[in-house]
């Protein structure tokens, strides 16, 4: 997640602008005082939110209200994101929590553009230059609850052995002495630490895995840990799990990588079968099926490299293969084949980020691509930062979808970003459709798709009117470019007859100019003519307006392609506030249950006349 740089002065805003440039973050300011990309009301409850989703924090306040903000917080060491202080001069760095968690690096790239030292405190990282507790990506520590003894018995005096080879221990301050007292072993041997010893396991073995399409996940994991037991290595060696593209779907491979917590990774045929030379096991079948001599074989070599060897050939499940290879060096699995793709469809609301669900925000965050009509990917502002934007105009919203689709195939990460909701009237139904009509590649077929909610057009318009969706409630297009006119009619006056209250989208163009006239007179004929219209145009954004009507007045030139229009019920009714704001609710009853509804809600309450 992007860090936040927070602030509550305007006076910090170009320190916490050139910090969170520095670092990929994202300035949270304080309302009415900092006008940042993220406001927020008050601090304490900010600050606690930021520490809870696990984001990196950078606050550019005192650090003791920052520890006390987060002292009633504070639980597990190895869950906490990194935390730290910077004063509002820039002249003090300080990495208060999660020192090894990243808090220490981002102080000393942000200690070095600003031209300060770096307050760290952690004794490992002041004495040897390492942390033993948080050894660096590619390398595991099998036993991190003996970290802080063996650390602090090294930094009482005591010296180490370091058997095996880790360039990063190496490179350390640690005193080394051939007959030191304290062993840092490097090691995928599957086997217990010894006393005083720290067991460091590098993430160097790859489980190649080949199934049938449809093979059970739990056939899958049982192969894949006999294979591990036979190789007599420990889980935590296992840098990935590779397969062929043509299973980057298939359920047992993503099963088998989420049980070793490992990500999954897939190769086109043709880079398996240039392994081919170093198969064990050769399989004309496999070839016929696939375009390579060896899936697990070919898979698991191709991630270990030139370099590598298979440490375990093909092992034969019911309808499973296993392979195992192991590399001279920890294997970076973003570097080898490729991810399965995904494509998070998302709905941004109505545009402004206090409308923004979690969740969205998020995937966003987490996506490499960003896909959609240009505006939309505007109204992201800073979450869109770094990103590979393919703007859109409007229109051609098959083009769009297939567009992020097959971006997806290649393996990205890719956010398909609509307004409002993405399930209502907008790219989610393409995506499925798509799919369903065979309309992209069969890489596309086989991309992970997420959809996230986000708050409808009609959802914010009725919050901005009151609650005029208290009762039975529908959607209309009146949009005829996907949908006959006549198939528009009469869905209005059902709806109509049915009394719903109308949420009426694309209600104009600048070609349709009838479509909403010709609603509102059939409407007008089936409710009365001071039934309330909320028209509610540019919703959370600049501009936005929101205004209640009777329906008899509803003058078409009011609205544009920007509006929202909903119709209120026969039973709608406007009430005045004590300010003199007029708002728009549908009670939840009818009228010939209204009375009884109340006295039961009374009832329940205790408060009934009787």
């Amino acid at each position: 997640m992007k860090p936040a740089v927070v602030t509550l002065s305007a006076a910090a805003l170009p320190l916490a602008r050139r910090i969170a440039a520095l670092i990929s973050g994202e300035v949270h300011g304080l309302a009415g005082r900092a006008d940042a990309e993220r406001s927020f009301a008050k601090v304490g409850p900010h600050l606690a939110s930021l520490f809870a989703e696990g984001r990196p924090i950078l606050a550019l306040m005192a650090s003791g209200a920052v520890i006390r903000i987060l002292a009633p917080l504070l639980a597990d060491k190895s869950a906490e994101p990194p935390v730290l202080a910077v004063a509002e001069d820039g002249s003090a760095v300080v990495p208060l929590l999660g020192g090894h968690r990243g808090a220490n690096d981002l102080a000393r790239r942000i200690a070095a553009a600003l031209g300060v030292a770096p307050a760290i405190t952690t004794a490992g990282d002041l004495r040897f230059g390492v942390a033993l507790d948080e050894p660096p990506a590619g390398w595991r520590l099998e036993n991190t609850g003996d970290a802080k003894t063996v650390m602090a018995d090294l930094v009482a005096g005591e010296e180490a052995w370091i058997a095996g080879d880790a360039p990063w221990l190496a490179a350390s301050a640690i005193p080394i002495a051939d007959d030191g007292r304290v062993t840092l072993s490097i090691t995928e041997e599957d086997r217990p630490p010894a006393a005083r010893e720290l067991l460091y396991r590098p993430a160097n073995l790859v489980l190649g895995i080949g199934t049938e399409r449809g093979a059970p996940a739990a056939d899958a994991i049982a192969l894949a840990q006999t294979v591990l037991a036979e190789a007599k290595v420990s889980r935590l060696s296992l840098a990935a799990i590779a397969s062929i593209d043509l299973k980057a779907d298939e359920a047992a491979v993503h099963a088998v990588a989420a049980h070793f917590a490992v990500p999954a990774r897939f190769f086109d045929a043709a880079t398996l079968e240039a392994e081919a030379p170093r198969l064990a096991n050769p399989s004309e079948i496999v070839f016929a099926e696939t375009g390579c001599h060896g899936v697990s074989e070919g898979a698991a070599l191709a991630a270990v490299g030139p370099h590598g060897a298979l440490l375990v050939p093909k092992r034969k499940g019911a309808r499973v293969t296993a392979a195992l290879a192991k590399a001279p060096m920890p294997v970076d699995p973003t570097g080898i084949g490729r991810a399965r793709g995904r494509l998070f469809v998302v709905g941004i609301g109505p545009g402004g980020a206090q409308w923004r669900s979690p969740e969205v925000s998020a995937m966003v965050e987490t996506a490499s691509d960003l896909v959609g009509y240009s505006l939309y990917l505007d109204l992201l502002g800073p979450l869109g930062t770094g990103k590979t934007r393919h703007d859109f105009p409007l229109g051609d919203e098959e083009k769009r979808v297939r567009h992020a689709m097959e971006l997806a195939g290649e393996g990205r990460d890719v956010a398909l970003v609509c307004s409002g909701d993405a399930g209502i009237y907008a790219m989610a139904t393409l995506v499925f459709e798509l799919l369903d009509t065979g309309g992209v590649s069969p890489a596309a077929r086989r991309i992970e798709i997420a959809v996230s909610p986000g708050i409808s057009a009609l959802q914010a318009a009725a919050a901005r009117a009151g609650a005029p969706l208290g009762h039975d409630f529908c959607t209309i297009s009146l949009s005829d470019l996907l949908t006959p006119w006549p198939a528009i009619e009469r869905r209005v006056m059902a709806a109509a007859t049915g009394d719903f209250v109308i949420a009426f989208y694309n209600p104009v163009s600048r070609r349709r100019r009838t479509q909403l006239a010709h609603a509102r007179d059939v409407l007008l004929r089936h409710r009365p003519a001071a039934t309330p219209v909320i028209l509610a145009t540019n919703l959370g954004r600049e501009g936005e307006h929101v205004r209640i009507v009777e329906l008899a007045a509803l003058d078409i030139e009011e609205v544009d392609m920007l509006t929202v229009v909903i119709v209120g019920s026969s039973q709608t009714r406007l009430v005045a506030a004590g300010d003199g704001r007029r708002w728009a609710y549908t009670p939840r009853g009818y009228a010939d249950k209204q009375g009884s509804g109340l006295a039961a809600a009374r009832s329940e309450r205790g408060d009934s006349a009787a």
